[in-house]
């Protein structure tokens, strides 16, 4: 039954009860969080370098119309990586291949902006570009790691052509020596040995091929890559070693990353900030460590309490109960209610808006805190 006032939740210090989950290594994960809050700092004395600006996606329109991605807007500074979670369907892909006009039949943008910074001149809104434009755009200045990525990689080719191929489509004028010479030195910076320059792809392993993807990705120093889940169907231990890799690069190059996952555990480990779908929806965005330590929305709480620790008192693991929303027929209020454990009067009916809150870098959807933040003044 809802209550007319809202639940209580976490102490006022902010700290998590005895079933807060910890992420694989306790030490390591506390590490990994000061890490990130030291890069999160950073990246706010930077300047933005892509902005999505109330993004709407829809497959198909009137009233078979399905309304993907609804009024999302997040920033992306220089040499930040941006966490993008939430459940399958939830648009997390769609809002990627949306703001680089990428997106598949019947799929189209409805409105919104994404602008990008260049580092001289006047921001561009990719929506807008022509395409001949748009073409030279992508990889020079925003390149993309799509999801199940490392079976992209056209079999009858070696990874040689393949990487010269990219460099070829945007600087023709470059002899084949000096492409071949630049993809030696991108498998070198991947991590693997120039002289895989000649193999096929079904000659490397998964590991392999997805760093070769990345490597794809980095071929004409981007500013901007997208990961769109790219560990998928690699094993833990992979996992790590190609993330962490990748953290090495972005400090070492300076590009900023889009990280889309369902894995939650994966983005507070690697990620700066962290913003969580719903929906199609943004339900809550913080810095990585502050949302680790007290997520507000309870969506984020349920994804944070759904995956295991190794170390700490064994618990039952707790999923979110019920189905994510159907986007054909969307609940009315927060999209959230049919399966929050804290709903209470308003959330049936009216829909909240994502709100700074008054602590740190953070907003969140959820009528719990705006009315907390109402009784406070």
């Amino acid at each position: 039954m809802n209550e007319s006032r809202p639940p209580s939740k976490t102490t006022a210090s902010g700290e998590r009860g005895a079933s807060q989950p910890q992420v694989r290594d306790q030490a390591a994960h506390e590490q990994a969080n000061a890490t990130n809050r030291d890069r999160s700092g950073e990246a706010e004395l930077r300047e933005p370098v892509l902005e999505i600006k109330n993004l709407n996606v829809n497959y198909g329109l009137g009233d078979e119309g399905v309304h993907a991605v609804r009024d999302v807007s997040l920033t992306l500074h220089r040499g930040e990586v941006l966490g993008l979670a939430g459940e399958s369907g939830s648009g997390k892909s769609t809002l990627a291949y949306g703001m680089l006009r990428l997106l598949p039949p019947p799929g189209v943008i409805t409105g919104g902006s994404v602008l990008y910074h260049p580092r001289d001149g006047e921001p561009v809104d990719l929506l807008t570009l022509s395409t001949s434009r748009l073409r030279r755009f992508r990889w020079a200045e925003v390149s993309i790691v799509f999801q199940g990525a490392m079976n992209s990689l056209n079999p009858v080719h070696t990874i040689a052509t393949q990487l010269c191929d990219v460099i070829a489509a945007h600087e023709p004028r470059t002899s084949r020596a000096v492409q071949r010479s630049r993809a030696k030195d991108l498998l070198k910076l991947v991590g693997i040995n120039a002289d895989r320059l000649n193999s096929y792809p079904h000659q490397l392993s998964g590991g392999m091929r997805q760093r070769v993807m990345i490597a794809m990705a980095l071929a004409l120093e981007p500013r901007v890559v997208v990961m769109d889940e790219p560990t998928t169907a690699l094993d833990v231990v992979m996992q790590r070693q190609i993330l962490a890799q990748l953290v090495e690069l972005r400090e070492r190059i300076g590009f900023s990353v889009l990280f889309i996952t369902h894995d939650l555990s994966l983005l507070v480990e690697f990620s700066d900030r962290i913003a969580i779908m719903y929906g199609g929806s943004i339900v809550e965005s913080a810095r990585a460590a502050d949302l680790y330590r007290e997520s507000l929305h309870p969506y984020s709480d349920g994804l944070l309490h759904s995956f295991p620790a190794l170390r700490g008192p064994r618990r039952e693991l707790t999923g979110i109960p019920g189905s994510p929303p159907d986007l054909r027929a969307m609940p009315s209020g927060c999209a959230f209610h049919p399966r929050c454990p804290k709903k209470f009067e308003p959330c049936a009916d009216q829909t909240p808006m994502l709100t700074a809150q008054p602590t740190g870098d953070r907003e969140v959807a959820c009528w719990l805190h705006v009315a907390e933040r109402s009784l406070s003044k």
